[in-house]
């Protein structure tokens, strides 16, 4: 392609290949292996490749090996190297944007361990998928230890031990499901730093395991908790980045998911229009009837769920007139056990009454919401406290309000 710059030749190629920077790094260890002419230490990492697609570096000594790995001759990537480069118009963000530095999962030092089979993944999944059903019920704080525990040994089962390539694969997805409840639970707990590493470790692994769908879910989730914690525009770019790297024939409860938090993000980013287009793509994912199996982790996501979240937009948005029934309708079957997100769910219906201008009914949501708590355990159950009750102040004067404001006013 006449003037096209050596990086932008290399992104567009690799994209052609449907690869990752990681991938693509792969790939080129691989060929050089098969080329120790060259001389090239075959240890390429996914920031090198992102060095030379960014411009912060020319690939030159790599030249014949990208020719080789691209379909391209040698001299087509010499005459790109040779044109000028001027700044690229900025393209959406991908997944390898936001992986965490180096190999998390390279072997460790000293040599592998025994060689395991199917049956410990089946196990360690049977793990992960139990402790996806104790945070229904067992929150944050009082979760997190097991978390931590099971997240660390799985890596380093996955870094000491001998398998098959198809074995490691199945390892990775467990270890990136696995990341992506755990990342949860400390999210839950407040540790939002812990949580946004242990996201990122859980998306790497996803990453090299090839499971777009997988990686979906731990970049869409991770986009939620940014979007929360102040930094809505990261959040949309991570979110887009999800449905991107799931793609159109991933099962339809996860396209369904990540498009919701994608309309969440837009949603804090003050994009109303983005945000209502987001909820309908969502709906119509759940029913067109097309797609992979669902994976374990879609377990949950339903019309029920779906209609939630298009009740906390349109309350964010300040449309508690399109709020109230959909939630109304939602928690007259949802199960009291599940007493966080129940909390959850009524902390959105107390603030959908007030800008309803219906404090009685937002003071006896609220305190209904307030008197089911989680022991401390959830800071997302506190955080939503403290929201109710702010919205709540200017009604002060109401005597429902002030009883509440009475009762829980140092939540």
């Amino acid at each position: 392609m006449s003037g096209e710059t050596v990086r932008a030749m290399i992104k567009r190629l690799r994209r052609v290949h449907g690869w990752s920077q990681a991938r693509l790094a792969e790939k080129l260890n691989e060929a050089a292996r098969d080329l120790p002419e060259l001389g090239l230490n075959a240890n390429l990492s996914r920031h090198d490749v992102y060095r030379w697609e960014s411009g912060l570096r020319k690939p030159r000594e790599w030249l014949p090996v990208l020719a080789t790995v691209l379909g391209v001759s040698r001299e087509q990537l010499e005459e790109a190297t040779a044109v000028g480069d001027v700044p690229p118009s900025p393209d959406p963000r991908t997944v390898d944007d936001f992986l965490p530095p180096g190999d998390p999962f390279a072997p460790l030092a000293g040599g592998l361990g025994p060689r395991i089979g199917r049956s410990t993944v089946i196990d360690l999944a049977g793990r992960v998928h139990g402790l996806r059903l104790a945070d229904d019920v067992v929150y944050g704080r009082d979760l997190i230890g097991r978390a931590r525990r099971d997240l660390k040994s799985t890596v380093t089962l996955y870094r000491e031990t001998t398998h098959t390539e198809v074995i490691g694969r199945d390892l990775l997805r467990v270890i990136a499901e696995l990341a992506q409840i755990v990342g949860w639970v400390f999210s839950d707990a407040g540790e939002y730093a812990e949580a946004d590493r242990v996201y990122r470790l859980g998306l790497s692994a996803a990453q090299k395991a090839q499971d777009g769908t997988l990686a979906g879910q731990l970049l869409s989730t991770l986009s939620y908790q940014v979007a929360n914690q102040g930094a809505p525009s990261e959040a949309v770019e991570m979110a887009t980045a999800a449905v991107e790297i799931a793609g159109p024939d991933a099962p339809a409860r996860a396209r369904a998911l990540f498009r919701d938090r994608a309309a969440w993000a837009h949603t804090k980013a003050g994009h109303p229009q983005e945000a209502i287009k987001a909820l309908g793509t969502a709906h119509e994912a759940l029913t067109d009837g097309h797609g992979a199996d669902e994976p374990d982790w879609t377990y949950w996501v339903c019309v029920e769920e779906l209609e939630v979240m298009d009740a906390r937009v349109y309350t964010e948005l300040h449309k508690p007139l399109r709020a109230v029934p959909l939630l109304t309708h939602v928690l007259d079957r949802y199960e009291a056990t599940h007493a966080r997100e129940l909390a959850l769910y009524l902390s959105w219906l107390a603030v959908a009454y007030a800008d309803a201008n219906e404090p009685e009914e937002a003071a006896a949501t609220a305190r209904r919401m307030l008197k089911l708590g989680t022991g401390g355990a959830s800071e997302r159950t506190a955080a939503r406290g403290r929201v109710v009750l702010e919205r709540l102040t200017p009604f002060a004067k109401m005597p429902e309000v002030a009883a509440l404001l009475s009762e829980f006013g140092t939540v």
